[in-house]
């Protein structure tokens, strides 16, 4: 390695051991390292090294824990951040093929003064345990946390939700990082256009296999900082919350109502499918979070997307005021941990009924915005039977002026009345969707229940 490369590396290392430790003390990673990476003067290939480092260390953190814990002499947790987080960095590197004397070397040098001597005899003996580490092999669920990196529960619950082999398969699918998916701006391109204009820049492209129009893309670098997406032809969107956005059926000149709608993703898909003769309103209790729509629509040139700061659970609107209403719910984030790496041992058990009332009273709230014969659609980025098929059951029993549309077929797996989408299905995130219709008002004004 030459010598501006190991500088560059080092100087790498030391933003990933800094935002490990700014993540353990609270903050977001999917917020976090993009704007460092944009404040930082790092080359493509160093940017690319510390959201690896940053990502995978996260990720990885209880498996990283489990090798630091055969080489340490006291608990992992005993430790200062800073150290903590230097033996993740470094053994993060060992695990996954970095060579000894580069993952050791450039790892104590970036770590605290006062602990470089221990990072460094840990680390010597972490390199002594592989290449053939030691993971347990079992198949029980405190083996499998151990191994792929999740607390246990999270790791029996997908087992009894999914069954052990999907459960598998999408704790793995949750270890690897995102695609990056576009999703095009109607109003100003085409999914051909686009991908023309992305291939004469040198990005990688390819159709998605989930949504027709979708964008694959490798080597477009920062997505949010990308020309096509910075000039509004495009928005990054994992093909999954695409799907949702389809499920809602938005047509030219609808009035639609999104419900928790920030960061605004799907109202912005919204908004370019009802086009300007439609007026899109995105609710949300935050004002903050609703500055980041608000910036969306500017971006898009969506003028007929407004916002509204209000509790979903008492919307300031009349009744029967929208043809579409999508109640895309605040959950406990299981289908998208790739994402938010650190959520996996942040969000708790306990916080799930918690939620699930919640998720009862915004789709009760928001049934009664929908008119006759519109639409409700109900999602959820998670996997757990508490916030989605008790939540269609209790719809079943709540909301009897429902009828519930034909859910989506393969890749979707069929649950309640509605649809669960695993990651490990086409690569997406996971979703949960439920599409209801309201019956249309007969002539004496009663449900037509025909």
């Amino acid at each position: 390695m030459a010598r501006g490369e190991a500088v560059s590396e080092a100087t790498a290392r030391s933003l990933a051991l800094d935002l490990l430790v700014r993540v353990e003390d609270g903050g977001y990673s999917h917020i976090l390292v993009p704007d460092r990476l944009r404040q930082s003067r790092l080359a493509p290939r160093d940017r690319a090294f510390v959201t690896e480092l940053t990502y995978g260390s996260l990720r990885g953190q209880r498996a990283l824990d489990h090798l630091i814990g055969l080489a340490l002499d006291r608990p992992v947790a005993a430790l200062d951040p800073e150290t903590r987080a230097a033996l993740r960095l470094g053994t993060y590197q060992l695990a996954h093929g970095v060579a000894p004397h580069a993952a050791v070397g450039e790892t104590v040098t970036v770590a605290p003064a006062r602990s470089r001597s221990l990072v460094n005899a840990v680390l010597r003996a972490v390199a002594r345990l592989g290449p053939d580490w030691p993971w347990p092999d079992g198949d029980d669920v405190e083996s499998l946390g151990v191994r792929l990196s999740y607390p246990d529960w999270i790791v029996e619950r997908l087992v009894d939700e999914l069954g052990p082999d999907d459960a598998r398969a999408t704790l793995t699918v949750g270890n690897e990082p995102p695609r990056v998916t576009l999703r095009p701006n109607p109003l100003r391109t085409d999914p051909a256009s686009l991908a023309e204009l992305l291939r004469g820049t040198g990005v990688d492209v390819e159709p998605g296999t989930l949504v027709a129009g979708a964008v694959r893309v490798r080597r477009l670098g920062d997505p949010r900082s990308a020309p096509v997406v910075r000039d509004g032809l495009a928005t990054p969107q994992d093909e999954a919350s695409q799907s949702v956005a389809r499920l809602v059926d938005a047509q030219p000149g609808d009035r639609v109502l999104d419900v928790a709608a920030a960061p605004g993703g799907k109202a912005t898909a919204l908004a370019e499918a009802v086009g300007r003769s439609g007026t899109v309103v995105a609710a949300d209790l935050a004002p903050g979070r609703l500055e980041l729509v608000r910036a969306a629509a500017r971006r898009l040139g969506l003028a007929h997307l407004a916002v509204l700061v209000a509790d979903g659970r008492a919307l300031p609107v009349a009744d029967g005021t929208f043809a579409r209403v999508l109640v895309d719910a605040p959950c406990s984030g299981l289908g998208v941990l790739r994402r938010r790496p650190e959520a996996r041992f942040r969000v708790t058990p306990d916080v799930i009924p918690v939620l699930a009332g919640l998720q009862r009273e915004l789709l009760a709230a928001a049934a009664r915005t929908v008119v006759p014969g519109g639409r409700l659609v109900y999602s959820v980025c998670t996997l757990t039977r508490e916030e989605t098929l008790d939540v269609d059951e209790w719809a079943a029993g709540a909301l009897p002026e429902f009828r519930a549309v034909p859910a989506p077929t393969d890749p979707w797996q069929a649950r309640g009345r509605g649809a669960l989408l695993a990651p490990s299905a086409a690569g997406t995130d996971g979703m949960y969707a439920l599409v209801l219709e309201r019956r249309p008002q007969s002539p004496t004004g009663t449900s037509d229940d025909r």
